[in-house]
């Protein structure tokens, strides 16, 4: 089989597509054949086939192992042919091909992270074994792979695994520490003598896997790393080898020698620290000393700085960072009653070494030099602003980047953060000293002033909430900051633009509200299209932060929506960046939510513009996210004036709320917002709106997650075209609600009766109809009566309904019911269940519509042909209408009593939470409660007919008896509603 799967390897790698579609269906058929995967280890093992070949091989037995080597895997690789590949990898530890190496030390470690210990118990001795034997390049593979291996021990997370990988690190950590030292030393004599390039790489190279595999030892495989000798005396060494390997870096630069690998060694002595810290912080207690000690001679002081490198530096901010901020660390608010002594040592450390005079250095040193904008900044702020200006880092940017730009968190900034806040009481004289000394405005051409300057403002921003009692925010806007803005030369602009950040980092702290016109109005000023734009990019963000406060008067800012629209309009055409666009739609669409209908008369622009947008974003889904962001607050905003947006807006919805487009996973959530937002703002349907419900029946089907959403859609729908919805969507609509009944939780089951009961009462006879597929699933909930309360409430009232508008059905469902029960139930025997959980279920309706709706359906049971069930609950019966009344029952200021809920000269109710009035969907609720007979029907006067209905039926004697069952109060209540 060999010839054939190297011929077939090699035209898997050829530059024909239609070969290498063959070839890959081939390898594709071979994957389950047995002697397969012996055939591919025979071609990575035959050094005379040419390289691309051999990587074809070892990728096909990756792909192989991933999917087959697991016993219960369908198509499991044989177990003799298993046995084969264990046996032979390991001989094939002196690969040349160094892609290829990395490659087979990564199939070993995927075989080992399923095989070892059980199946092969020699794979890390044999591995050792070669390690020992000192052959270089076997050595090298050797440990290479070890690394590959010892990761993929480590990263099971069984507890079995977990002590497996215990005992491994016990018991090799102390050969592969001595080993590391030998190599470490030799490279360091090598590189300090001026030894052969070739010698010292080759010793560093395997100093550096030694370290990474004593990393994951010490990391992941001690439960108390300082329970252990060697372990607590590698990490003491690692301080000393991290400053002679940079020497050492210091003099191979010297030499030109490059210093990646130096470098690449020097980061992972850090990441052990790092590693350990986070991961045994209680046995790193006592490195905190020497370890602040370190970090601080490298990063601040003229000594360690030339030595230094940024990565590097980072990394030692880092450590400090993670030191000031451990949660393992943090003492009681009051450090006396700390009672975790680990936590009050490392206190006690920390504070001895962070003296007033270190920490004012360290201060100074992270603002008057970290802080600098540098000339790459500079350079890059004049050749791409948008670049220089916007956040395009995300998410921990920190941890890895030593600057960055106005909304960027850099490592020096987080860092700055974290020895501030906990060293408040030393750090805000300093910084108040630094700001003094700096806040007056300085020469336009003194370029270093200016960028002091900047940093201390930055500084200042960032410490905003810690200096609230010590800085008079007020004053020094009014005196020095306003007359900051109008300074026009171009190196200004570095003030400028850090001043409108300030002034966005303060306003929501501490300024007073008679200055935030002047804010709003600098803000205006410094939009100007003749501004920077990184300047305007700033503003922007600082005008949308001074908006963004509990403060925020819509009528204050009124003279100033005008010329901030337009301005922000005409920054978002400019900027050519997909993420400052997104910014600057960002701040647009907070304004627009902000002030709401007021901005009915600045949106025409945008509105035009925002469909060109559209199709300038279609591979840009983030900034299409914005776009239907923005849409929803217009649509809210302009209300029934959102008509022109429709087009727009039904072609967005389409293709955001479609499950067959790729975009959907990104617009979903926003889109079906804007979905909502449309159907709730649109006066009357339109072929557009209607059209757009075909892709209601896929997203019920699909998405758990939005449901909530597509239910109250599927509401609007109900409510802007009742027959659309029921002669087109509603029995496919009805038909999936009824399968997802058996899945969804109790807040799912209530949004579901909600959408029924929306079909009952929009069209009584329709709706009925359409929902009758699902009423024995809802009858047979309530005959088992084992629902929550509001759940069962939300029943209770499907079964009033459809007892009110047809009995007809109602008493087929109890028909149907009685005989899926088997065993002879009687129709009698149901019904009655059904009623006793009703009334029950009464008791515990908090809503008085729904009380109402219950009571009236209850009246109804009592007229003509009233089942022999009924009388026998009369008494509850009556008593639960009487509860009913009193709870809708009110009195005038002239004394008379009227029923609440009935529309009449009171407000219009409504059943739905927080409905704003000025909406077209709340106008069709309104419309919608007049036919309702919650709101047009007395439940006092249909009490009184169906009881005197009642006594026709069945005589005084008997109607006598029937109220000698109530009980004297709820008999003598009654009569204050009505006349016996």
């Amino acid at each position: 089989m060999d010839a054939r799967v190297i011929e077939v390897l090699q035209q898997a790698v050829s530059q024909d597509p239609n070969i290498l579609k063959s070839a890959e269906q081939t390898l594709k058929q071979w994957e389950t054949q047995q002697g397969f995967y012996i055939a591919l280890y025979n071609v990575l093992s035959n050094h005379s086939l040419a390289v691309e070949v051999r990587w074809m091989a070892i990728v096909y037995l990756k792909i192989g192992v991933d999917k087959y080597w697991r016993i219960n895997a369908p198509n499991a690789i044989r177990a003799d042919e298993k046995e084969f590949l264990r046996q032979h990898l390991l001989t094939n530890l002196e690969e040349p091909v160094n892609p290829l190496a990395v490659q087979l030390a990564i199939l070993i470690a995927k075989i080992g992270r399923l095989d070892y210990p059980r199946e092969w118990s020699t794979l890390v001795p044999t591995l050792l074994e070669v390690i020992r034997r000192e052959s270089p390049l076997a050595q090298r593979q050797a440990l290479l792979t070890l690394l590959h291996v010892i990761k993929a021990l480590a990263s099971k997370r069984l507890s079995e695994s977990q002590r497996i990988f215990r005992e491994v690190a016990a018991s090799m950590f102390s050969f592969i520490l001595t080993l590391w030292n030998t190599f470490t030393e030799s490279f360091l004599i090598l590189a300090s003598n001026g030894a052969d390039v070739r010698q010292i790489q080759e010793a560093l190279e395997k100093a550096l896997l030694l370290l990474r595999i004593l990393r994951q030892l010490i990391v992941n495989g001690f439960t108390n790393p300082s329970e252990s000798q060697d372990a607590m005396l590698f990490l003491k060494v690692v301080f000393e080898r991290a400053r002679a390997a940079l020497e050492c870096r210091k003099t191979l630069a010297s030499r030109g020698i490059p210093v990646d690998m130096c470098e690449k060694f020097i980061i992972h002595l850090t990441k052990v620290l790092m590693g350990v810290l986070e991961m045994h912080p209680f046995c790193y207690v006592e490195l905190i000393p020497t370890s602040l000690e370190f970090s601080v001679f490298y990063c601040f002081t003229e000594a360690g700085q030339t030595l230094a490198f940024e990565r590097f530096i980072i990394q030692c901010l880092n450590l400090v960072k993670n030191i000031l901020t451990s949660t393992y660390y943090r003492p009681a608010k009051i450090v006396e009653d700390t009672k975790d002594p680990i936590a009050l040592r490392a206190y006690q450390l920390r504070q001895e070494f962070f003296t007033p005079d270190t920490l004012t250095e360290i201060c100074s040193r992270l603002v008057t030099h970290y802080f600098l904008l540098t000339p790459t900044d500079l350079e890059l702020w004049d050749t791409e602003p948008e670049n220089f200006a916007i956040d395009d880092g995300g998410g921990e940017s920190w941890k890895y980047s030593l600057r960055a730009c106005i909304i960027l968190q850099p490592c020096t900034e987080s860092v700055f953060m974290a020895i501030f806040h906990n060293f408040r009481d030393v750090l805000s004289s300093v910084l108040v000293d630094l700001m003094r000394q700096h806040h007056q405005p300085v020469d336009p051409n003194n370029l270093h002033a200016i960028l002091v300057k900047d940093a201390v403002y930055r500084a200042v921003g960032l410490a905003a909430f810690d200096l609230y009692d010590e800085v008079n925010f007020d004053q020094w806007f009014s005196t020095t900051l306003k007359e900051e803005l109008k300074i026009r030369n171009n190196n200004y602009r570095i003030i400028r633009r850090r001043v409108c950040w300030l002034i966005g980092q303060w306003t929501s702290i501490k300024l007073s509200a008679e200055l935030r016109p002047d804010v709003y109005m600098l803000m205006v000023e410094a939009l100007s299209p003749t501004e920077d734009l990184g300047v305007r990019l700033a503003a922007s963000d600082a005008l949308k932060k001074a908006i963004d406060d509990f403060q925020f008067n819509p009528e204050e800012f009124a003279i100033f929506l005008e010329p901030t629209f337009s301005l922000l309009f005409a920054l978002l055409k400019e900027v050519n960046e997909c993420d400052t666009k997104m910014h600057v739609l960002f701040v647009l669409s907070f304004i627009i939510e902000r002030v709401g209908s007021k901005i009915k008369p600045y949106v025409a622009a945008l509105s035009t513009y925002l469909p060109v947008l559209w199709q300038q974003s279609e591979v840009f889904n983030m900034l299409r996210c914005a776009i239907v962001s923005t849409l929803i607050h217009l649509e809210k905003a302009l209300g029934s004036d959102s008509v022109t947006l429709e087009p727009l807006v039904v072609n967005v919805v389409a293709l955001s709320c479609d499950v067959n487009q790729e975009g959907h996973v990104y617009l979903l959530d926003d889109g079906l917002e804007l979905w909502l937002a449309l159907l709730e703002n649109s006066p009357a349907p339109t072929p557009g709106i209607l059209g757009l419900f075909r892709n209601m029946p896929a997203l019920l089907d699909q998405s758990a997650d939005n449901l909530r959403l597509c239910l109250y859609i599927i509401q609007a729908y109900v409510l802007l075209s009742p027959q659309d919805f029921f002669t087109q969507w509603g029995s496919v609509v009805i038909e999936i609600l009824k399968e997802l009944l058996s899945d969804l939780r109790s807040d799912g089951l209530v949004m579901a009766m909600k959408v029924f009961e929306t079909c009952l009462r929009a069209s009584p006879q329709q709706g009925t109809e359409l929902i009758k597929p699902v009423l024995p699933k809802i009858f047979e909930t309530v005959y088992i009566g084992e629902e929550y309360p509001m759940v069962m409430t939300m029943y209770l009232s499907i079964v009033a309904r459809v007892l009110l508008v047809s009995r007809d059905i109602f008493v087929q469902v109890i028909s149907d019911l009685a005989r899926s029960k088997g065993n002879d139930t009687r129709e009698e025997v149901v019904f009655g269940k059904i009623l006793h959980v009703w009334l029950c279920g009464m008791a515990l309706v908090s809503q008085h519509e729904r009380s109402k709706l219950l009571a009236l359906a209850l009246c109804s049971l009592l007229g003509a042909n009233c089942p022999p069930t009924v009388l026998e609950h009369f008494p509850h019966i009556m008593a639960m209408i009487v509860e009913a009344l009193h709870d809708i029952t009110k009195v005038d200021d002239m004394g008379y009593a009227f029923d609440s809920l009935l529309i009449g000269d009171q407000p219009s109710p409504s059943q739905y939470e927080e409905v704003d009035y000025e909406t077209e969907h709340a106008q069709r609720q309104k419309k919608l409660a007049f036919t309702d007979p919650v709101h047009n029907v007395s439940l006092k006067d249909t009490v009184q007919q169906q009881l005197v209905a009642l006594r026709r039926m069945v005589g005084d004697n008997q109607f006598d008896q029937l109220m000698l069952t109530l009980s004297p109060d709820i008999e003598e209540q009654l009569k204050d509603f009505i006349s016996l």
